[in-house]
């Protein structure tokens, strides 16, 4: 029931930005901007309930946030995936896309990418661990792939900035 709740009010918020905004990558950049605010705070609560400590490598990260966080926060565990040689690109495959429920896509809206909250939400709760990550879709069910691919590539580890004479 709640996450059906969840899915009808992202719903309802992507509609509203499709009305607010001319052009679908006007609705995808508020989109992911939105997820990149959400993440920023949802990573406290995740690392206070899930007890994760610090991921030693991009595998690692990978794990605790498709057998983790997707779990914990979403219900569903997704695939990794397609990893890349040098080991700092991977996708999650998404058998079911719980925000898609009960969506279809206007014919009007073909560059819409309707689930881009989630990239922003994984890039602003990994800025908050120190790791500049790009991520991205590159299938998506609502556009009649046969399932829903989140590419994730690590670009770099971002170092803490302390203020002089704090160690």
């Amino acid at each position: 029931q709640n996450s059906e709740l969840f899915t009808l009010t992202y719903g309802a918020l992507v509609t509203q930005l499709c009305k607010d905004y001319e052009n679908d990558d006007d609705v995808n950049k508020q989109l992911d901007k939105m997820g990149y605010n959400i993440g920023v705070r949802l990573i406290e609560d995740f690392l206070a309930r899930s007890s994760v400590g610090r991921c030693h490598d991009f595998r690692e990260t990978a794990d605790v946030i498709a057998k983790i966080a997707f779990k914990m926060y979403l219900g569903i565990t997704p695939s990794i995936t397609n990893w890349s040689p040098g080991g700092d690109e991977f996708s999650l495959i998404l058998e079911n896309n719980p925000l898609v429920d009960f969506v279809e896509l206007p014919d009007n809206h073909s560059t819409l990418i309707y689930s881009n909250l989630l990239c922003g939400v994984l890039r602003g709760a990994l800025e908050m661990v120190q790791m500049a990550v790009d991520v991205k879709f590159v299938q998506d069910t609502l556009k009649g792939d046969s399932v829903t691919e989140i590419r994730m590539k690590f670009i770099r580890r971002i170092e803490d900035n302390l203020p002089a004479g704090e160690e």
